[in-house]
């Protein structure tokens, strides 16, 4: 592919344009109009569900490649040709970054586009350094990360600003930006939002960023458009301004599921919980790693943790929210306190009212002991997926376990998603696939819930709706792990906080009230 398709910022139009995913019965989006001059920047918005991310995909050229059945309506044109002829033009970061990452070392993962898009050797290295360094991964005078460094080291967090690193380093015409700054921490937020106006304001490229909350990017776009879900009709349902929108159509964007600045749905909020209330998990001293002992002769060397000295409880009826900067071991933790990953050092130790004769170490359980007694909902929804059919996911986990059926209708009303139980979960917008990710592990009845980002990709309404009904099993019994950024969502689910500090800085972890 020819260095000469980037550059030069590009021009999106649609006239009717719609997309209907293989196996649907519904289109994901229909009837869209839609013009976006060269170097402008818009705000894309919308409830769950609305096609927003299928637009993405489209725009970058990358939608419907495995899928027979689809169906596509009206037109879609980029600088006046179709997407699939121009790719490379467009950079897309997509919502699990997970997806993205493509080689072993994150500078020769950052080089990777450029590579295939024929820049010249030695400009590309100068555009690595450069866009590591705007998203904070790597600095000009050489901290943060090496160029060497394992992409499989990386956190959630971490492999999102690798995405548009990546990205940068391209220099598109077109930026389309999926729910960039999800899983990341207050401060990544900002660094990766300023990363982007810098990109932005040394190549003048256009931008179409995804994402739920305003107040992060209404400063940096020209335009907001929220769109309206295919079911109720498709199309634009608002198109302006930012502060136009905001000020004319505040209701309407509240109603339609918007993160409007300021504003917070109404949830039922719990107080701190009882704090004597039965003990079902206790986490001593723990180091955590990912990474697996290393033989050498006859010796096995265990890994260096990412974090160590952690202890923490886990108690009936009370959430735990486990918070920190990007690439502290949040979710490495979570996981070993779920019983998915083994201790480097220290003990996970579960109760005899959870384990019920399973054994104190929950690392040693079997399937069937683990998911009907500590339910772990992973970062990325897809690793979670095991069937071709959203009811069938459902039906999964209780089946498995010998578990009754009955909450699963209730599961499907509460996290919206009856419409959606003949489709196949990898069609499912980012936020329909961890809404549905969080219902397949509810379904088993687990005594104990570990749930990673579980707001992500979340409208207001949605958000609303999942952070109520965990607030409902917390006064039911059930234990809430939360590994999150949401400062919305720690408060309405209370309890404990423990924050975990960066290791390479400080070994100190604060645990205490939220």
């Amino acid at each position: 592919m020819a260095q000469t398709n980037t550059g030069r910022p590009a021009a999106i139009s649609a006239e009717g344009w719609g997309w209907r995913h293989a196996g649907r019965t519904t289109p994901a989006i229909q009837g869209l109009d839609l013009r976006i001059d060269p170097g402008e920047r818009v705000l894309l918005l919308g409830p769950s569900g609305a096609g927003k991310s299928t637009l993405l995909h489209a725009l970058a050229g990358v939608l419907g490649e495995e899928e027979d059945d689809s169906d596509e309506t009206g037109s879609l044109l980029l600088d006046g040709a179709s997407p699939r002829e121009q790719r490379g033009r467009a950079g897309l970061m997509q919502q699990d970054p997970e997806t993205q990452v493509v080689l072993s070392r994150i500078g020769d993962d950052v080089a990777f586009g450029a590579e295939n898009l024929a820049v010249p050797r030695d400009r590309i290295w100068t555009r690595v350094h450069e866009a590591l360094d705007d998203v904070g991964l790597r600095t000009a005078d050489g901290g943060g990360l090496a160029l060497d460094h394992p992409t499989a080291a990386l956190s959630g967090g971490q492999k999102q600003r690798l995405a548009l690193a990546g990205i940068l380093a391209m220099r598109p015409g077109l930026i389309l930006l999926d729910e960039p700054t999800a899983n990341l921490d207050p401060a990544g937020v900002l660094e990766v939002r300023d990363a982007v106006r810098r990109c932005l304001d040394k190549t003048g490229a256009t931008l179409v960023v995804v994402e739920h909350r305003v107040s992060v990017w209404k400063d940096l776009v020209d335009r907001i458009v929220v769109l309206q879900p295919g079911s109720a009709g498709g199309g634009v349902l608002l198109d302006g301004p930012p502060d136009q929108v905001l000020a004319e159509a505040h209701s309407l964007l509240k109603a339609a599921g918007v993160w409007v600045p300021g504003y917070v749905p109404e949830t039922r909020r719990r107080e701190r919980g009882n704090q004597s209330a039965q003990l079902l998990v206790a986490a001593q001293d723990l180091a955590v790693s990912r990474a697996k002992p290393r033989r050498k002769g006859f010796r096995s060397i265990p890994p260096q943790p990412v974090q160590h000295g952690i202890s923490a409880q886990v108690r009936a009826g009370q959430a735990l929210t486990i918070t920190g900067p990007n690439g502290t071991g949040k979710s490495t933790f979570a996981l070993t306190l779920a019983g998915l990953l083994a201790p480097v050092a220290g003990k996970v130790s579960a109760a005899v009212e959870l384990s019920e004769g399973a054994g104190i170490d929950p690392f040693r359980w079997k399937a069937d002991q683990l998911i009907s007694r500590i339910g772990t909902v992973f970062q990325e929804p897809e690793h979670q997926f095991v069937t071709g059919k959203v009811l069938d996911e459902l039906m999964f986990g209780p089946r498995h376990v010998g578990r009754g059926e009955e909450r699963v209708d209730e599961l499907l009303e509460r996290l919206r998603l009856t419409h959606l139980v003949d489709a196949n979960p990898y069609t499912l917008s980012g936020g329909e696939k961890r809404r549905l990710s969080v219902a397949t592990v509810l379904a088993a009845h687990p005594k104990v819930l570990v749930l990673d980002e579980p707001t992500f990709g979340q409208d207001a309404n949605t958000w609303a709706e999942l952070a109520s009904f965990l607030s409902e099993l917390l006064d039911q019994g059930t234990a809430v792990v939360s590994v999150t950024h949401d400062e919305e969502f720690s408060a309405v689910l209370g309890g404990a906080e423990l924050r975990l500090a960066p290791a390479e800085r400080s070994r100190k972890m604060e645990a205490g009230a939220a």
